[in-house]
């Protein structure tokens, strides 16, 4: 496969929209019907199925995949909306700036919720996850960030659901920036609800995300939904019973670039080669970033293949967006920090990126650095 894009003036080095391939942007030259069969039953149906199968190789007749339009962030909220009813309570693990916005989603929803929020820097408290769900029978679901992408860690997965499960709670999972880069099963781990984003690991365009459900939990949500056009069960039963027809209008552009760049990630070798591409390519970025004298904001051990955060140099000539410019003139956009306290800036390694980009990028770090 060949990284090599005249068309695209830069790489974008962000946890998405990220850059994608000229054949994924070359799918949306064509128009497509929303009632006609060769869109509903030729790209959105195998799109469905294909996301249920990348969910669980263990038992994808457990689960179903529903689409709905809007950024990742629609999907987010459809999710939290449709399955948490009046009389259940959610219990939202926060570590980031995603992590506070599933909590702010439940507080606009109406949703009754408490947040364990360990910070920025820290992974959620495991030990009192487990104490707040023996105490307080009220909960019933829980949901946490698997790769919370301000400052790039990831989430400790095994382990939660381990925890939630135990304890027989509902666990939904928001996998926006690792689903499709990051091995995972949903029947495995026994998680419920998984959400993503077409613009993420699996390299399509922003447009559409995406629900993965268990299929006897989503079931039971039928009238809890807090949002006609977000309503989970309203738009699965609209695609199960219409062979894949959206209930309102499709991103239908969107949708055949997906269905191409899900073809992409199957030659690639799927998930598990594209793991270890993401996963060299952070490699040698923390190599060639060190080696130019920058400090990461996380220790190694709390690192993903997805997104890096690194500390601005301490020089009074340093100005981020004098940097960013540079390395933008180079060929690279990255993106600026979100942590508290800490002035950084972020570079992702997903998308359609390669190791040798990644080499590219170093070269061109270290020429943008007019300050030293």
């Amino acid at each position: 496969m060949s990284n090599i894009d005249t068309s695209n003036p830069y790489i974008l080095l962000t946890p998405g929209p990220l850059s994608t391939s000229p054949t994924v942007r070359e799918a949306m030259l064509k128009d497509w019907c929303t009632w006609d069969d060769d869109y509903n039953l030729g790209v959105v149906t195998p799109i469905r199925e294909g996301l249920t199968k990348l969910a669980s190789s263990i038992a994808p007749e457990k689960f179903t995949t529903v689409l709905m339009q809007g950024s990742g962030t629609f999907s987010v909220e459809s999710m939290l909306g449709s399955v948490v009813p009046d009389d259940g309570k959610l219990l939202v693990l926060a570590n980031g700036v995603y992590g506070n916005r599933l909590a702010q989603i439940a507080e606009y929803a109406g949703i009754n919720h408490i947040v364990h929020d360990t910070g920025e820097l820290a992974g959620p408290d495991l030990d009192r996850l487990s104490q707040t769900l023996q105490d307080d029978t009220e909960i019933t679901h829980v949901v946490v960030v698997h790769n919370e992408t301000t400052t790039g860690m990831m989430n400790p997965l095994e382990e939660i659901a381990k925890i939630v499960k135990g304890a027989g709670k509902i666990f939904l999972l928001d996998s926006m920036s690792a689903f499709g880069g990051v091995p995972l099963d949903m029947e495995e781990l026994k998680i419920d609800y998984l959400v993503s984003s077409a613009n993420k690991c699996i390299q399509g365009v922003p447009g559409f995300g995406f629900i993965i459900a268990r299929i006897s939990e989503l079931e039971k949500t039928q009238g809890i939904a807090r949002s006609l056009s977000m309503d989970l069960y309203a738009q699965w039963r609209g695609m199960e019973d219409g062979s894949g027809k959206w209930r309102f209008t499709s991103p239908t552009h969107v949708t055949r670039a997906f269905y191409q760049a899900m073809l992409e990630l199957d030659e690639e070798g799927g998930v598990a080669a594209r793991y270890a591409r993401y996963t060299e390519n952070q490699k040698r970025l923390v190599e060639g970033m060190e080696r130019l004298g920058y400090k990461c904001v996380l220790p190694k051990e709390n690192h993903s293949p997805i997104i890096t955060g690194f500390i601005n140099p301490e020089n009074p000539d340093y100005e981020f967006k004098k940097f960013y410019n540079l390395l933008k003139e180079e060929g690279f956009v990255i993106y600026p920090g979100k942590v508290t306290g800490i002035d950084s800036f972020r570079i992702g390694t997903i998308g359609h990126v390669f190791p040798e980009d990644i080499d590219r990028l170093i070269i061109a770090v270290e020429k943008s650095m007019y300050w030293a």
